[in-house]
């Protein structure tokens, strides 16, 4: 029986010869670009190539160099301007920083002034642990700025707490509202005499509690509350804004009544204070 032979598939050497077709034109327009350029020769491929190597351009350029540099050059261009809206934000939320803080200031310096106080001023840099179950502060100012224990510590708007210890450069304060701070107090234009002790919480709804030594003594919503004072002014100084009484419950069985101060100072937010260090010389 006779065998068939099948002639190989000449197909797959068509790449080989387009290969070889294209190196012998590369070859052939270097020779040309050789030869100068007004040659007929390389007139005559500008030509025939002139075409191939417009429509090739036109396929190729979408990824060109050109475009890659382009789409660089915006990625740059975008992480410059994040950059600078980083920044930005950054210098409006330190303004805003800034501002308040001097508006702390003024507010302390204006009732210092007045009250012919002597003080330290610091910031608070640090917020007791809730596990001590104690209401404290930490500021950046110590015995090397002349803070003891048991000074009076003021916020622009009132009474903060005081200093019950100190390091060289750092002192912890018992806040206000703390449930283990006993202030005395006084109360309404009649001044009449109250202790506060705190509720123990620093949020905005933290609160005092006023216990009136006088017991016929009942006053009204609305009536300021200020600091008592204690003898030398330790460890709070007389005269201090404390609150103003929010809600008073009468027992008219017990001759008493329960009276809530909502305090001036927010808690939660202190940021410059002033530590009372003694009076101005000279008053």
């Amino acid at each position: 029986m006779a065998r068939t032979r099948t002639r190989p598939d000449r197909e797959p050497r068509r790449p080989r010869t387009v290969l070889l077709v294209l190196l012998l034109a590369a070859v052939a327009l270097i020779s040309i670009d050789l030869t100068g350029a007004g040659s007929p020769a390389r007139t005559a491929a500008g030509a025939v190539l002139g075409p191939l190597e417009s429509g090739a351009n036109r396929l190729l350029s979408p990824f060109g160099v050109d475009a890659f540099a382009t789409r660089d050059d915006l990625r740059a261009k975008n992480a410059d301007l994040e950059a600078e809206n980083a920044r930005l934000r950054g210098l409006v939320a330190s303004s805003d920083v800034d501002r308040t803080r001097l508006a702390e200031y003024d507010a302390l310096a204006a009732y210092t002034t007045a009250a012919d106080l002597e003080t330290v001023t610091a910031h608070v840099v640090g917020i007791g642990s809730a596990q001590s179950f104690r209401r404290t502060v930490t500021l950046d100012a110590g015995t090397t700025r002349g803070v003891r224990r048991d000074m009076t510590v003021l916020g622009p708007d009132g009474l903060v707490g005081r200093v019950i210890s100190a390091s060289p450069t750092n002192a912890t304060v018992l806040l206000l509202v703390d449930a283990d701070s006993v202030v005395g107090a006084r109360l309404g234009a009649e001044h009449e005499l109250g202790m506060l002790r705190g509720d123990g919480s620093v949020s905005g709804t933290g609160r005092l509690q006023l216990e009136a030594l006088d017991r016929s003594a009942v006053p009204e919503v609305g009536d300021p509350i200020v600091s008592w004072g204690s003898r030398g002014g330790v460890p709070y100084i007389a005269g201090v804004p404390i609150g103003r009484v929010e809600k008073v419950v009468e027992s008219p069985r017990d001759e008493t009544a329960s009276v809530t101060v909502a305090p001036y100072v927010d808690f939660s937010a202190l940021d410059t204070v002033a530590v009372v260090v003694g009076a101005r010389q000279g008053s």
